[in-house]
């Protein structure tokens, strides 16, 4: 959804539409519950958590200007959200496995092995990330994973964009040198095998 078409449903939504606001939490929910989900690491609390981001998103849809994009807006309130809770469960961030939920379909007999090579791949990218640091995690999953750009993240963490940049940087070699510390020996091990 463009700028535009959230602004469209953001107005309808201020002048009473309730149809309107069913439209942006459709529009927006998964993106909210991943991210809850990423930091919590527990799929009832991000429920919740989600939620309480759209009773927020309502409640608060009068302050929003403009400035950013409407997701950047209601990530950063979903990242707050999900960080106090933490907070109130006297818990700290650590980061759980992306899309950990998601299901595995086998299209065709063909590239089955394809397909389980590439989970396979895909696993351990996630396993990798859940060794990082937290804010290693949260950047690299916001960008890679949500496709947002360094000032959207930059927006939601209250960092400078050059300072994401940098975390980013770092993050991808913390990552780089975990696979690479957790893939050698399992390659050797295979090739000794052989």
């Amino acid at each position: 959804m463009s700028q535009k078409e959230d602004q469209h449903y953001i107005d309808k939504v201020i002048n009473g539409d309730t149809r309107a606001f069913s439209v942006l939490v459709e529009r927006y929910k998964h993106m909210v519950f991943t991210l809850a989900a990423k930091i919590l690491k527990n799929h009832q609390e991000a429920e919740e958590v989600a939620q309480d981001v759209f009773v927020k998103m309502y409640s608060a849809l009068t302050a929003f200007k403009g400035d950013s994009k409407f997701s950047t807006w209601l990530y950063k309130i979903a990242y707050y959200r999900s960080l106090d809770y933490l907070k109130k469960q006297k818990r700290s961030l650590n980061t759980s496995s992306i899309d950990s939920d998601t299901e595995f379909h086998l299209a065709s007999t063909e590239n089955a092995l394809d397909n389980l090579e590439a989970n396979e791949r895909k696993q351990s990218i996630k396993n990798a990330i859940d060794e990082l640091p937290e804010d290693d995690a949260v950047v690299i999953t916001l960008h890679y994973f949500e496709e947002l750009s360094l000032k959207e993240i930059a927006d939601i963490m209250n960092l400078e964009a050059n300072t994401v940049k940098v975390r980013l940087f770092r993050s991808r070699k913390r990552l780089a040198q975990l696979l690479k510390n957790k893939l050698e020996p399992e390659i050797l091990d295979n090739y000794e095998r052989k």
